[in-house]
């Protein structure tokens, strides 16, 4: 009788730390085994001349999500993870996203509800809090914490979401308090608005200026502004979407004093530029997202900062609107910048841009490629017992990649809802053939196999980045001098 449900035999299997020739045993949806001349087992995939990773953990995307607009982006649950699955995705964490005056907990209860429909990966998820007021801060974040939901998010930019700096102070020592991780939207939201009014009083409306309206400052400003605030309180932070070589520096700078700031960036900020958005007409549109796309100088500052270990993780930000009158053309056919919804999509092409990149191109090694894309964010985000990494307790998420395969990305292979990639024409050399999730093929050639509502809910603690704190900054705390405390 066999004691194995599955062996892949004959692969090079690749961690975040080394690469060996050798099978990998499956059992009830976990890896059990990794060496040569494993048992029998009831199936067997062949990954002879084949490299095998872990699945790929995306921890920023935005999925079946009505924007702060009123605009609800164009993927369903179904659709978004179809796309991450055919990428080598295995897990996503996407976002409860309340908006001013929303009930957080009703909101969480609707996205469970969506995802337990639709999702074929496993799923997190990110609280997004626009609403600090005594019901969210006092009842909804500390059940949802106990149900297992260890983030969130907040905004520093856009009226309609985002957090006054005491507002932001709240958030983050309820946070303390709740051993979470604050996820956060950094840009100076007075310099962002004050740009975009003079743009626009001066006619400068079409999609290129959109890269104009984001002051290069307003990044590295805003980080210094929250990461003040998170040494302050001892309180863990993780920094999205970095784009610009001085928020690199910002970011390294307080690492080296110890500070817990975590950052990512996303691979739109790597292989695209603010000259992709110079297009005839409103096509520019499809390349806008916040921040907006940089300089090739800032694609050279930010994988740096990945080679060093500033930079952590590389997420998608998955933003999905599709390029017509739901989407980014929601405002006319000829929008201006200020009118366009904000977000590229991106599940479907993160990993296979960065294997291209990484591996193939050999920007870095393999054991990197993995760290950054699966094993990391695992880690950072509590998950890391069950995802990111190929050894012996953890799900069986797996990759069979193809390396020599080489792909030419199109608009008509998207799979996900919006219709196009903001990548269509890039070659990528090595592409994801076979993609297990708990050892059920959900990608087998190529070809989705997967079943909708098949993907699982991942409870999870604040994780990693989210350690107990330590003491707080003297100043914050006055019951040495004066007998009391703000806590």
């Amino acid at each position: 009788m066999a004691t194995l449900d599955l062996v892949i035999r004959g692969g090079t299997v690749a961690t975040a730390t080394e690469t060996m020739r050798c099978d990998v045993g499956v059992r009830d949806g976990r890896i059990v085994a990794l060496g040569e001349g494993l048992g029998e087992a009831e199936r067997t995939i062949d990954a002879g001349g084949r490299l095998v990773t872990p699945g790929g953990v995306d921890s920023h995307c935005h999925i079946e999500q009505l924007s702060a607009a009123g605009i609800r982006n164009a993927d369903t649950f179904e659709t978004a993870t179809a796309s991450a699955a055919l990428g080598g995705t295995t897990t996503v964490i996407p976002f409860v996203a309340q908006h001013r005056g929303n009930d957080l907990a009703a909101i969480a209860r609707d996205y469970h509800a969506l995802a337990a429909k639709g999702s074929i990966v496993d799923y997190a998820f990110h609280l997004i809090v626009t609403t600090p007021d005594a019901k969210t801060m006092n009842e909804d974040l500390p059940a949802l914490a106990r149900e297992g939901h260890g983030s969130i998010k907040v905004f520093m930019t856009y009226d309609p979401m985002r957090l006054e700096d005491e507002e932001m102070l709240d958030v983050l020592l309820k946070a303390r308090e709740l051993g979470a991780l604050v996820c956060v939207h950094a840009e100076n939201h007075g310099m962002i608005k004050w740009m975009v009014n003079r743009l626009v009083e001066r006619g400068h409306t079409a999609p290129k200026f959109h890269a104009v309206s984001h002051p290069r400052a307003s990044e590295a400003e805003a980080f210094v502004r929250l990461i003040a605030m998170s040494e302050l309180l001892d309180q863990p932070v993780m920094i999205f979407h970095v784009s610009t070589a001085e928020g690199v520096s910002v970011i390294r700078e307080a690492r080296g004093r110890g500070v817990k700031v975590w950052a990512e960036t996303c691979p739109q900020y790597l292989f695209l530029t603010a000259a992709d958005l110079d297009r005839p007409g409103a096509e520019g549109a499809k390349w806008c997202c916040s921040p907006p796309l940089r300089t090739g100088a800032d694609q050279e500052a930010l994988w740096a900062a990945l080679d060093r270990g500033d930079l952590q993780t590389v997420t998608s930000d998955h933003a999905p609107f599709a390029f017509d009158g739901t989407g980014k053309l929601v405002a006319g056919p000829n929008p201006p910048f200020k009118a366009i919804p904000n977000g590229c999509p991106g599940l479907q092409t993160r990993v296979p841009l960065l294997f291209d990149a990484m591996v193939s191109r050999g920007r870095m090694d393999v054991t990197d490629f993995v760290k950054i894309t699966a094993t990391a964010p695992a880690h950072i985000y509590n998950i890391a017992d069950r995802k990111g990494s190929l050894a012996v307790g953890r799900d069986a998420d797996v990759v069979i990649w193809d390396t020599e395969r080489t792909v030419t990305l199109s608009d008509d292979m998207v799979a996900d809802a919006t219709g196009y990639t903001p990548y269509a024409g890039r070659t990528v050399k090595g592409w994801p053939d076979t993609v297990l999730r708990r050892g059920e093929v959900i990608v087998d050639g190529g070809t989705l196999t997967g079943k909708a509502g098949s993907g699982a809910f991942l409870p999870r603690t604040g994780g990693r980045a989210a350690a107990p704190a330590g003491r707080l900054a003297p100043e914050f705390d006055p019951a040495r001098n004066f007998g009391v405390t703000l806590l």
